[in-house]
This record gives structure tokens, sequence and C-alpha cells, in this order.
């Protein structure tokens, strides 16, 4: 028996594990108190964070799979198709730019200066990410896809490890010096970076982000002729275990690296991703053990809700003042400080804080979900 191709339940699970987890390590009660292991890598280097944002792209390129596959089976390619993923693309990317003026508007109220406005950020990413992946997806060959994604990451290599940046010359990894940062700085003004020398997620690294959603599509794509066994969870775990040694080992020449996602990352955290999607799958699609997950399913239906929605409202909370001078607290802090440090401590309280947000969102997603609300670009 081959699995259909309406919607596993895995994949919103998962999909809800990863932007729950993106909320969780985003709205601590204090960054300056923080579990190391929901903080990023401060350069090369892997931590527990540095899997979601991948995760989550990994797990749209598995959607891609289901979504997209009437057209590798021969449905007509024609003009409201792409017009239909440029729409889907441009709002993802319109939304970023959204989320990113109002944080500069409440920061610098009343006077916003657009001229310092940032013009990438996570939403951004996937956009990009997404329109180059499902382009390659409808216009290539399964084997010329593999050859595409394969062919990029050794690209991408390199090019950050031989192509000398003006000033600090040929393979330079640091924050200043590589080629990622040096790229984003000539095509665009330092103020509409992420930092005046490095945007994280910048231009060229892209790439290699286009790559981790093609890693999901071909999940995907496998598993939607895989019977729903214990033995095609199996496989996700074997592909995902390689692809970990093969990062691992790729990232003693080309470091594993987050910010400047690093081919060697690339293949680290995909393998990851398939080893959590395994599990996921084992346990929700061959055993049957869903109760567990359903408030993570909820989340991963309404997971853009979720994010913007969260960012929305965290950009609000810190910018509305409790009191009044300049000592005044904002929301934020207030709420941490008084309903939570007070009596957890520092550390726990910041954590207890980033926790009771997830649970706040939850029961509004619930509300939403029980309605048939759903957020679809």
């Amino acid at each position: 028996m081959t699995v259909p191709t309406n919607r596993l339940t895995s994949l919103d699970v998962f999909r809800g594990g990863a932007i729950a987890s993106m909320i969780l390590v985003n709205t601590p009660g204090s960054w300056s108190h923080v579990y190391p292991p929901l903080l990023h890598a401060e350069w090369h280097g892997f931590t527990p964070t540095d899997l979601v944002f991948p995760a989550f792209l990994f797990i749209a390129g598995v959607a891609m799979a289901f979504s997209l596959h009437k057209y590798q089976e021969g449905a007509t390619l024609n003009r409201a198709v792409y017009l239909r993923l440029a729409r889907r693309c441009a709002l993802l990317f319109l939304i970023g730019l959204g989320l990113n003026s109002l944080s500069l508007i409440l920061r610098n109220w009343p006077s916003p200066d657009f001229a310092n406005l940032r013009i990438f950020g996570v939403l951004q990413r996937i956009s990009l990410a997404y329109l180059g992946g499902s382009l390659l997806v409808l216009h290539l060959q399964r084997r010329w896809l593999w050859l595409t994604a394969g062919g990029l990451l050794l690209l991408y290599w390199g090019l950050i490890s031989f192509v000398p940046v003006p000033g600090f010359g040929i393979g330079d990894l640091s924050p200043e010096g590589n080629l990622v940062g040096y790229l984003d700085r000539t095509l665009f003004p330092p103020t509409h970076l992420y930092t005046p020398n490095f945007d994280p997620e910048g231009l060229l690294s892209t790439i290699p982000a286009m790559v981790t959603l093609l890693g999901g599509y071909f999940t995907g794509d496998w598993l939607r002729d895989q019977p729903r066994s214990s033995r095609t969870s199996l496989g996700l775990a074997m592909f995902g275990l390689m692809a970990v040694i093969l990062g691992g080992l790729w990232g003693l020449l080309f470091p594993i690296n987050k910010a400047l996602w690093t081919s060697s990352y690339v293949l680290y955290s995909g393998g990851w991703s398939l080893l959590l999607l395994a599990g996921c799958y084992e346990l929700i699609e061959v055993r049957g053990w869903q109760r567990w997950s359903f408030p993570l399913r909820v989340m991963g239906l309404n997971a853009i809700a979720l994010f913007v929605g969260s960012g929305i409202v965290v950009r609000l909370m810190n910018f509305i003042k409790i009191g009044s001078g300049e000592e005044a607290p904002n929301l934020y802090r207030w709420l941490y400080e008084n309903l939570f440090a007070s009596w957890a401590g520092l550390l726990n309280g910041s954590l207890l804080f980033a926790i009771a947000n997830i649970l706040l969102w939850f029961v509004i997603l619930y509300g939403c979900y029980r309605r048939g609300w759903f957020l679809k670009l």
C-alpha cells in the first residue's frame, strides 16, 4: 500500500514543532538569562537553536513535493500557475518587510527613518528560497534536480572559500571578512542590513538555504511512494544519519555555520531534520499515536499566522511603557519581571515566559482551528 497524496499529519506536527521552537528561542523573558541550548552558536558551531529555521524550510520543501506533484506528472504549466507562485512569494516577502517596518517605526517613534529599514529577514528568506526552489522543481527532472542541488552546495563552497574579498583576501570566514557580507554591503546600503557589516539572511546565503528546501522536497517526493511502515521511518532515519555524518565531515573543511548557511550546515541540519521527521512519522503515521501531537498540529496548520502574530505582539509589548519616566519598563519586561522572574528566578523565569507565550498562542490558534480559520498564502 502506498501513501496517498493527501496531507500527512506528521508533516503538520513537524511544522508545528518547528514554529513553536522558533517562538521559544525568539521570545525569552530576558536575553541576558537564556539557557545555552536556546541560543545560536556565536559563529561557527551548532546548537539545537540552529536547527529551528532550517527545519521549517525543510518541512516547507516536503509539503512542496505534495503540492507540486501534479505538474511533474504532466499537469499543464500555464501563466496562472506562475502568477499564484509569484503572489505567494511576494506576499511572504512583503509581510516580512512589514514586520521590519513595524520594528523601525516603534523603535524610532514618532520619527522613523526608512533609510534604516532592514530589507531581509526570516520570511524574506523563505520567500526567495521557495521561489527559486519551486521553479527548479517545475522545470527539472529528478536526476537534474539532484545534480543541481549538489552543484549549488559545491558552488557556494567554492565562492566562499576561493573568491577574494577586498581587504581580507581568500577564504576569510570571519563576520567581517566573508564574501556573503561583502556582497550585501556592495549591493545594499549598510543601513538596510541587520548590522552594517553582515546580514544572516542576506542574498548570497539564500542559495544554500534553497538547497535546504530542496532537501525537504526530495524527502517528500520519496515519501509519496512509500508504505506507511516502520521500514519507511527507518529509511528516513538512515538518510538522516548519513547527512549528519557527511555534514560533520565537510564541516572539518567548511565549518558548520548558521549565519553563513554553509554547505556543511545544510547537510548537518538537514540530517537532523530527517531524524526528527522519522520519529514523527513512526509515532503518528505508523503507530497511530496522535493525541500527544494535537497542540503541535494546531500550530503547524497556522504556522505563518503564529509567526506573524507573535512578531507583531512582541514588538508592541516592547513599545508600550508601564508607568512614566525614562526608567519605566516596557510591557514585555514588566510581565517577565513581575509574573515570572519574581518567583521562578531570572533564568527559569525567562524560559517560562517563552513557554507561556507559546501556550497563549496555542489557545488563540485552537480557537481559529475550531472555526476553520487558517492563513493561506
